[in-house]
């Protein structure tokens, strides 16, 4: 765990684009040896880190290297997400995209460097990790160690959380994530029982494709309705959302986005998103010079077997009544049953907070049994 401690951990700042390959680069060398490690494609990477992203419209970050022997060993980012701040007026910022070898000296330069400069801009308690918001990838895997991780749902090794910890953190929240046999699902009879007196004022369809703009800002308000009262929920933008459905409709069938309508208007909705880390992990991360044919092929003449339901909502006003459940239920199955046909066999449905046990209720009732567990951390600074 310590076997460099007479080595000096250098610590250096991101600063321009070879500096940020090098950071996107770091987990090559973690994950080598692990054959669940899913290498992410650089390119959505480089666009997810890019200035141009929505997400930097309303968050200010720095990002670190950790280099030892002149070679780099870890990376972390600290961020301020100007919209939290507006949201809970508390002085909270987060860490993340923390990498790093079993080594307890490179976890601690890292996290100090992050936390001075939290410090510096007023904060007085740090959250992660989120890479880089709370609608991104968040949480580190501390169960579930033996599966590939699904699409925009991170990996780690299981020394991650006990030396995040040595460094002062206190577990905060966990994460879930809940996998099920797309064949085989199962409804209660007495969901069942509600569906059935539902269905004359609930319709569900899939997502109009000729009117996406429109769609996509149904999708947006009901999220952001829906999730308003979840842990340190904030609201997606439209900017953020118009370039998530500008991904999700280049990939996805149009059947795998169903919306329900209560009595004409849009009451909840989800998102089925085909696990592309099927198709990608041998590729090392790169789609040139033959990435993306070999990728658009695979996805085309072997579609994935798996999906991970990504994006969910039911209206607030229908969560605490009969419907609420029911819609979910109908949605659910639509999207499933779209995917069965398509080849589907397996979904993961994440992430889900663990004391959410409406929802959790909800997919434990149709088969759905825990896969992977993650973990949020804080500290106070």
């Amino acid at each position: 765990m310590n076997d460099h401690l007479e080595t000096k951990v250098d610590i250096r700042e991101v600063s321009g684009k070879k500096a940020l390959n090098t950071f996107i680069r770091v987990p090559w060398s973690i994950y080598k040896d692990d054959p669940c490690w899913i290498p992410p494609l650089l390119v959505e990477r480089k666009e997810a880190l890019s200035p141009a992203h929505p997400f930097f419209n309303h968050a200010t970050w720095r990002a670190w290297i950790a280099y030892r022997d002149g070679k780099p060993v870890g990376r972390i980012s600290a961020q301020i997400d100007h919209l939290h701040q507006q949201q809970y007026g508390n002085k909270v910022g987060f860490f993340g995209m923390i990498e790093a070898p079993d080594d307890d000296q490179v976890f601690s330069a890292l996290f100090q460097t992050a936390e001075n400069w939290l410090r510096e801009q007023g904060m007085e308690q740090v959250i992660g990790p989120f890479n880089l918001g709370i609608n991104q990838e968040v949480g580190i895997l501390i169960d579930g160690f033996d599966a590939p991780p699904y699409i925009m749902m991170g990996h780690a090794l299981p020394y991650y959380g006990a030396s995040i910890e040595r460094c002062g953190y206190l577990p905060t929240q966990d994460l879930l994530a809940y996998e099920l046999d797309s064949n085989s699902l199962t409804i209660p009879r007495v969901m069942q029982a509600l569906i059935d007196r539902s269905a004359s004022r609930v319709n569900v369809r899939p997502l109009r494709r000729r009117e996406k703009e429109q769609e996509l800002e149904v999708l947006r308000d009901i999220f952001n309705d829906a999730w308003r009262n979840n842990w340190n929920f904030v609201p997606f933008t439209r900017e953020e959302f118009k370039a998530i459905g500008k991904e999700l409709l280049m990939l996805l069938p149009a059947d795998f986005i169903q919306i329900a309508e209560m009595d004409g208007e849009p009451a909840a909705f989800v998102v089925l998103l085909t696990n592309i880390n099927e198709a990608i992990a041998d590729l090392d991360g790169r789609l040139l010079p033959f990435g993306w044919a070999k990728l658009i092929w695979r996805l085309k003449a072997h579609p994935p077997k798996t999906a991970r339901v990504a994006l969910m909502g039911v209206r607030q006003q229908y969560q605490n009544t009969r419907f609420g459940p029911a819609l979910a239920y109908m949605v659910i199955k639509a999207a499933m049953d779209s995917g069965t046909a398509r080849g589907l066999e397996r979904v993961e449905m994440s992430w889900v907070l663990e004391h959410n046990h409406a929802t959790r209720n909800i997919i434990e009732s149709v088969g759905g049994d825990i896969s992977k567990r993650y973990r949020m951390y804080e500290k106070h600074l």
